[in-house]
């Protein structure tokens, strides 16, 4: 069943094991891409993921998590905020490939910029290049080491490291309480059960039928039931 859901972080979840398809405007032969970004139905989205399902045999716990808009503008936001609260890298990727679209479409809206005589300077960068600056590195280093071994010297470097060490945990802590307050609207689907079942049950009351950008992603495996735990569902069926 499709649910209007709030996906929020948790950190009272395990380790999970899954396999995960995703399904969006840059998949070959799914979507269509254009200048101005990629174009995806929600239909055609989940028949392909449909589609994975029905070709799996076995049965198991199936999530879908899933956004789909009307408007460029509306789904780069819904894409940042999932993105924020689930970095998955498939969505990573694709809020880079729309952001990427909608720069390259306003670019070419603006008149050329005039040709300076010579490119712009910029650091250069080679391998044997950075080979020999990190071997340089490497070496100071080590002298710096080596200079540094009284026991005064020691005693210095290990209060610097406590110190180092509780910014980072204090960092890494407030980090979690940031991600625990935020949160990103998708439209969910959960089914637990033989496969070729649970394929029929997604393209059932097909969510946001009309929208043109869509993203989802697939994850099945034996147990998802921490990740369901990441999905606040308010029982609301979908709207067709």
């Amino acid at each position: 069943m499709w649910r209007d859901s709030r996906l929020a972080f948790t950190d009272a979840i395990g380790a999970i094991t899954c396999s995960i398809v995703p399904a969006h405007p840059w998949v070959y032969g799914l979507g269509q891409s254009a200048d101005s970004g990629g174009y995806l139905s929600p239909a055609n989205a989940l028949g392909y993921l449909a589609g994975k399902l029905t070709s799996t045999g076995g049965s198991g716990d199936v999530i879908v998590m899933m956004i789909a808009e009307t408007t460029h503008d509306a789904f780069m936001k819904a894409l940042s905020q999932l993105a924020t609260v689930f970095p998955a890298p498939a969505f990573t990727q694709v809020s880079r490939m729309a952001a990427a679209a909608a720069e390259l479409s306003a670019v070419k809206m603006q008149l050329p910029p005039k040709v300076s005589s010579l490119p712009v300077a910029a650091p250069l960068s080679v391998a044997t290049n950075r080979l020999a600056l990190n071997a340089q590195r490497i070496a100071d280093a080590q002298l710096a080491a080596a200079v540094s071994t009284t026991t005064d010297g020691l005693k210095s470097q290990i209060i610097d490291f406590m110190k180092s060490r509780a910014q980072l945990l204090s960092s890494v802590s407030q980090s979690m309480d940031e991600l625990k307050g935020a949160s990103a609207k998708i439209w969910s689907f959960s089914y637990t059960g033989n496969y070729r079942a649970a394929a029929i049950e997604l393209l059932k009351g097909i969510p946001q039928a009309t929208a043109v950008h869509t993203a989802a992603m697939l994850f099945i495996g034996d147990s998802l039931a921490d990740l369901g735990k990441m999905i606040n569902e308010p029982g609301r069926i979908t709207r067709t």
